[in-house]
């Protein structure tokens, strides 16, 4: 553990932050939605702080919460990472992209191009997706589990054996004999599955990493992990607490192992949810002013949690004593056990909620301490490899978590100091691959 060094990732989601009301921040451009140079800013700021990656979820269709909410998606993905990819020289870029609705030829060939127009830096989270308003957008039906995971399976197959199509020294480039390219390097694949297919090559060089690196994201479901196991280099997890982190980072090895490759060629990300402020009572603060009316809304279903009925006058008091002794954690619910030590700590019911506590991820709130500890803790413990952070709000938010607690865990000896590599694999610490991976069944 003393050489091993904590990889992080940056979520990149909006143009505005992980706060649902960030859009309405009195310090940001509300159209920032529409501003490549805003999420160029964000970007840059987490390299100057040495993130491995930027990641980007993608949900390609509109929620009915949109009015009020704003839209929780970068207007398309792979369009500006290709523009942020020329406006920094390190940081990767780890983009979701669905098997279920896109052809693997053409998954292939655009993340083979920001591969190699950003030297090596890109990455593809390949989900299959499930939900009934992305599936209309595409006009086609939400498949079952099982269909999902085997087109899932074909589809990678594909890409991967597209992405080394075009041998490693098939590229001549000699001027003199007039050859451009060895023809007999540049090869079909003509690789034909149940649900997809392509003949190929794919007219596209190996960039300076060879080819992109695969992501998984998600639950540890049996699907998954078998997905995971074969061709991920890097799995981005939704998870509560150490115990449940350590669990699932030990499956996704495990699958790794089963499928004849190295476990430590597969990273494993928790998420993390940041407010940087001077006092955890700022952050809070700030948290209320941003998304007051969401956390109002959740006041009745806080005591859910604890076990307990919490009338309107308590919101803003601490718990009672005799309220304290009854309260309990939920062992179906990893958030309750986080309610509750935050209960006996002193906090109101406004204020647990504020701290996070029904958010997507852990949340920490206050100075750079605060985040740098819960980070040191989990990684020390084994549960990680690193973590997908995401800022309240990106504006203030980046260049406040890379000037307070970058530091931090650089002194404390668990970060890099600088950049190990320039390309996405180095920085990942993963095993080179072109094409196929041979030791995968």
């Amino acid at each position: 553990m003393a050489d091993k060094k904590m990889i992080l990732g940056m979520a990149l989601t909006s143009g505005y932050g992980n706060l649902a009301g960030a859009w309405r921040a009195p310090h940001v451009d509300p159209g920032n939605y529409a501003s490549v140079e805003a999420n160029i800013r964000y970007a840059q700021a987490a390299e100057r702080g040495g993130f491995a990656f930027v990641f980007t979820p993608d949900f390609p269709a509109v929620r009915g919460d949109v009015e009020m909410l704003g839209i929780q998606n970068i207007m398309d993905p792979m369009m500006q990472l290709a523009a942020i990819s020329q406006a920094t020289s390190r940081i990767g870029f780890v983009a979701t992209g669905s098997t279920t609705f896109q052809e693997p030829f053409n998954t292939a060939r655009q993340f083979k191009a920001l591969d190699v127009m950003s030297h090596g830096r890109a990455g593809w989270n390949a989900v299959t997706t499930s939900d009934p308003a992305v599936a209309a957008n595409y006009g086609k039906p939400v498949a079952d589990r099982t269909e999902r995971y085997q087109r899932a399976h074909e589809s990678i197959q594909i890409v991967e054996a597209l992405w080394g199509s075009w041998g490693n020294d098939a590229w001549l480039k000699d001027q003199k004999s007039g050859r451009f390219v060895d023809a007999a390097k540049l090869r079909p694949i003509n690789l034909q599955g149940e649900h997809v297919a392509s003949r190929g090559p794919l007219a596209i060089p190996p960039s300076e990493q060879g080819q992109p690196v695969i992501f998984t994201s998600g639950g540890p479901s049996p699907h998954l992990l078998e997905l995971a196991g074969r061709y991920a280099s890097g799995f981005i997890a939704e998870v509560w607490t150490i115990e449940e982190a350590r669990a699932q980072r030990d499956l996704v090895r495990n699958a790794a192992a089963q499928a004849g490759r190295d476990p430590d060629d597969i990273k494993y990300f928790a998420g993390l949810m940041t407010t940087v402020a001077q006092t955890t009572r700022e952050g809070l603060d700030r948290r209320l002013s941003l998304q007051g009316d969401i956390i109002e809304a959740r006041l009745p279903h806080l005591g859910a949690l604890l076990g307990l009925n919490i009338g309107p006058n308590r919101y803003d008091k601490p718990l009672t004593s005799d309220q304290l002794a009854a309260a309990y954690a939920s062992p179906m619910d990893p958030r309750s056990g986080i309610a509750l030590e935050l209960a006996r700590q002193g906090w109101s019911p406004r204020d647990i909620l504020a701290h996070g506590v029904i958010d997507y991820h852990p949340t920490t709130v206050g100075p750079g301490e605060v985040h740098a500890d819960h980070l040191q803790k989990w990684f020390e413990a084994g549960a990680v490899d690193g973590f997908w952070v995401s800022p309240d709000v990106y504006e203030d938010g980046v260049d406040a978590f890379v000037d307070e607690v970058v530091p931090l865990l650089r002194k404390r000896g668990i970060y890099p100091t600088e950049y190990p590599g320039t390309t996405l694999r180095e920085n990942l610490g993963v095993a080179g691959q072109y094409g196929l991976d041979p030791r995968v069944a």
